[in-house]
């Protein structure tokens, strides 16, 4: 708590925390704003009974619900990704990109944003062309002016939100994306508070339900920050040199090793992934309605099996977990950077056999750091099936919100540490 307080007695850092704050209240304002020519009524109901949709719409911070200018979010930019840092397995000189820091990033980004906007019409098409099968939006055409200004609105929205997460990245104080997400699940914590206590009120649920809803909530708390913060320690020695008078090394350090090195990334992806097939039917229903109509229908019978659902999401998550992992932990370049600074892991050679040894350890934790994402993705579904309600914030939310919140207090941290050092200086 003294900490929390220091963060606002800092003006540098009070600043920071007030720019982020009014970044977010300006994306809860462009979440209020809905596109014209709406049946909420319909929509509601189609959300109620469409597990898909209904976690979508937790991640869209409820603007899924309202169906406004920021239906999409983050979500274009967030598949774009996925798609490049697929396609690095396979074209080297995008690998190159994403491995050459600061520059290479950039330009790594710099082509996410532009895969980001075909990507978002396209998106914003599948999603309203589905809505009307649904009866929840009014029809039209695809050469439609109303259509055609939705999806530019959208489109416009979902970029202008990016921007937002890029400024927050810059006050160096969370993920600006995930911030966006976090900030989307917590505005939509009153209204589902709401809900519970009417229904308790009205007698439609029993205070035992409520009692298992918050014991579940707590360990799965618990759970996410444990998990999060776990880490194994591979010990690393530097043996002593000698340059000139001096003495260095002779030291034992460690390498962390996080037990969740993806954080919250997995279950975004696929979520993103899970979207795909939406899409897909609603583009063969513009090339050809009758086949259209039948992909849709199996897709959404799909979508609606909670136990085929279920595995799908797990499975995506468990992937993802690993696939990620991959991407931010390179065994073969920590070998090296340890041989070049003269360290080395005690019994094991330094270069490929120490880059086999971090690869080994670093794939059996990935496994319990999988399983567990994996779980707590597929919480609420299980929860649904033996309780017969919804839960009240799904373990998915909860997940992503404990996860942030660690994430952006460690950024937070790590800069009042640093201001302490300077001020001793």
């Amino acid at each position: 708590m003294g900490k929390f307080l220091e963060i606002f007695r800092i003006p540098e850092t009070r600043k920071k925390i007030l720019v982020i704050m009014g970044l977010l209240i300006f994306f809860r304002l462009l979440a209020a704003i809905p596109l014209p020519g709406v049946d909420l009524e319909s929509l509601k109901e189609f959300l109620a009974s469409n597990n898909f949709f209904g976690i979508l719409n937790i991640f869209s911070g409820g603007a899924i619900g309202k169906l406004s200018i920021a239906l999409l979010g983050v979500g274009p930019y967030i598949t774009s990704t996925i798609i490049l840092q697929l396609l690095s397995m396979i074209f080297p000189r995008l690998k190159a990109y994403y491995e050459d820091g600061a520059g290479g990033r950039a330009k790594f980004n710099r082509l996410s944003r532009y895969i980001t906007v075909p990507l978002a019409i396209l998106q914003t098409y599948a999603l309203l062309t589905y809505l009307v099968s649904q009866k929840v939006f009014p029809a039209f055409g695809l050469l439609d002016l109303s259509f055609w200004t939705n999806a530019l609105t959208a489109t416009a929205c979902s970029m202008i939100l990016l921007w937002v997460g890029e400024i927050i990245d810059e006050q160096k104080m969370g993920n600006g994306v995930s911030l966006i997400i976090f900030a989307g699940i917590v505005a939509g914590l009153p209204s589902s508070i709401a809900n519970l206590y009417s229904q308790i009120s009205q007698g439609l649920m029993g205070w035992d339900v409520l009692f298992i809803f918050a014991a579940v909530a707590l360990v799965v708390i618990a759970g996410v920050v444990f998990v999060n913060q776990g880490e194994h320690k591979i010990t690393v020695y530097y043996p002593k040199r000698v340059r000139g008078n001096r003495v260095y090394g002779g030291v034992e350090s460690y390498l962390p090793v996080r037990v969740n090195q993806a954080g919250v990334i997995p279950i975004i992806f696929a979520m993103a992934m899970l979207s795909f097939p939406q899409m897909l039917g609603q583009l063969i229903a513009a090339i050809s309605p009758g086949a259209g109509i039948t992909v849709s229908e199996a897709i959404t019978r799909f979508m609606n099996n909670q136990l085929a659902y279920g595995l799908l999401y797990f499975f995506l998550v468990f992937l993802f977990t690993y696939f990620y992992t991959a991407v931010v932990f390179n065994p073969s370049e920590i070998s090296k950077n340890l041989q070049q600074s003269g360290g080395f892991i005690p019994g094991i050679r330094p270069g490929e056999p120490t880059s086999k040894h971090l690869k080994s350890i670093v794939s059996k934790i990935t496994l319990f750091g999988g399983l567990f994402l994996g779980l707590i993705a597929v919480l609420p579904i299980a929860t649904q099936s033996f309780i017969g309600r919804n839960f009240v914030v799904g373990g998915t939310a909860l997940l992503i919100v404990v996860s942030v919140a660690l994430e952006s207090w460690n950024q937070i941290d790590s800069q009042l540490k640093m201001r302490e050092y300077d001020v001793n200086e």
